[in-house]
This record gives structure tokens, C-alpha cells and sequence, in this order.
């Protein structure tokens, strides 16, 4: 039995509707952050032990978040594997921490 084959090239990281309008409202340096955030995601993939606060969110399916500033107002930015065989990831939230309602990445 053949295994499935491993994609060669990167990850394919796109913005959900929501986050794709949040990020062009951000701060220039939080939406570079943002934006390297996405390249390293493309490079290495969903799980980011490096960032600041990276976790799995509770009672969600592959959902992933970090915080993309520590100072106030603190940003973070929510992803979710939508196809690890596919290496498919969706940002589907990017802005103020006080904002995000995890209970809908389920």
C-alpha cells in the first residue's frame, strides 16, 4: 500500500473573510507581524511553540492562536487547520485580544 504523498512545497495559508478585512485594519508593525507570522506558517507549518502565548484552543478542532504583541492593546491571531494532508491552514482572526471570541472556532 502506497502512502499518501507528502506536499514538497510549503504550506498554503490563506485569510478567512473576516481576518482578511481585520488585517488591513491593523497597525503597519502589527500587520507586518501578521504577515510573518503567515510566512513562517507557510514554511514550517501550524504549530508555533516559538511565538508569545502559542496554544491549541480548548474544544476546537486544530485551532491555533498566539499573541502578536505584549504591550496594550495586546493583538492575536487565531488559525485553523482545515487539511493537514493537504497542509491547507486558514487565518480566520487577527486584531485586540478583547475582541476574540474562542468559543466559535470550534
Amino acid at each position: 500500500m502506497s502512502q499518501p504523498k507528502k506536499r514538497e512545497t510549503s504550506w498554503q495559508v490563506d485569510f478567512g473573510g473576516k481576518a482578511e478585512k481585520q488585517v488591513k485594519k491593523l497597525p503597519p508593525d502589527i500587520r507586518d507581524i501578521v504577515f510573518y507570522l503567515k510566512y513562517r506558517m507557510e514554511q514550517d507549518g501550524p504549530e508555533r511553540t516559538e511565538w508569545r502565548n502559542y496554544g491549541i484552543i480548548v474544544n476546537a478542532k486544530d485551532a491555533h492562536h498566539c499573541h502578536l504583541s505584549n504591550n496594550r492593546p495586546r493583538y492575536v491571531a487565531v488559525w485553523k487547520v482545515l487539511n493537514r494532508e493537504e497542509q491547507v491552514i486558514e487565518i480566520r482572526f487577527v486584531g485586540p485580544h478583547g475582541s476574540v471570541d474562542y468559543s466559535r472556532f470550534k
